[in-house]
């Protein structure tokens, strides 16, 4: 098994599957919608409605780059509170058309800067998972490269969470518990081991529910092969939790994060 500070690197990496290639490899007839109705579109958070199996669903995720110019484009992943407003904005209209929510999460967090804190991204988040706790359709959230800090809960407060095998879950960086706890970035290897950021870490803590595995014993998955069978479980997953009635749906989803 790989060491944390590998795995984050391995998060990290610019080569890593992106939301709309997600999209295109498991929805059909993905259409994108733009703006929060409020104050302008984020380009760092991709949502819409795609078909899957038939039925309609409402798609939403952090979206990066493979180069320098995409990752500009789309602040490295990072939304403005106004990317949130959109995603909530989808969420609720998926709830009044009761089409079930899968969201994939890739983001070291939200964006910290101070036109995002005047637009009130405190208040974003938070509303977020208000919101989210609440929603009578199923939420199956992935996270699929970075999930970091209350950027990532606010598209992770899902009946189901998984995590692609390679990727992260963690309230902040390596790098900033390192700053924090021992004012020394460099000993981010060390603090990576002990947050327990991993898929492995998280799945034995009951933290996430499914790891998304990315390697096998003969080494790495075609990611044809890993695209299919994400694609057949969503499926599965999805007709499972709409199978529940609406107060339990709901109620088994607020138990399943106070239990933290």
């Amino acid at each position: 098994m790989a060491e944390a500070i590998d795995i984050v690197s391995i998060a990290r990496q610019t080569d890593r599957i992106t939301t709309t290639e997600l999209i295109e490899a498991i929805f059909d007839d993905f259409v994108e919608l733009h703006g929060d109705r409020s104050y302008k579109d984020d380009t760092a958070i991709v949502g819409g409605i795609g078909m899957l199996n038939g039925q309609p669903v409402t798609v939403i995720g952090n979206q990066k780059g493979h180069d320098l110019e995409e990752n500009m484009k789309r602040n490295f992943g990072s939304p403005h509170p106004e990317g949130y407003r959109k995603s909530l904005r989808l969420m609720k209209q998926a709830e009044k058309f009761n089409r079930p929510i899968v969201t994939f999460v890739n983001t070291s967090g939200a964006y910290c800067g101070v036109e995002a804190e005047e637009r009130g991204q405190g208040e974003a988040l938070a509303r977020n998972l208000l919101e989210m706790s609440n929603l009578s359709v199923p939420i199956l959230s992935v996270i699929i490269g970075e999930g970091g800090s209350g950027g990532a809960l606010a598209l992770a407060a899902g009946d189901q969470v998984w995590m692609m095998e390679f990727s992260i879950y963690s309230i902040l960086s390596p790098e900033g518990f390192a700053s924090i706890l021992w004012k020394d970035s460099k000993r981010s290897g060390e603090a990576a081991e002990i947050m327990k950021l991993t898929s492995y870490d998280l799945l034995e803590l009951g933290v996430i529910d499914r790891i998304v595995y990315e390697n096998d014993d003969h080494g790495k998955i075609e990611s044809s092969h890993v695209l299919a069978s994400m694609k057949e479980d969503i499926i599965k997953e999805l007709a499972t939790l709409s199978k529940l009635p609406t107060d339990e749906l709901i109620q088994k989803r607020y138990e399943r994060f106070r239990k933290f």
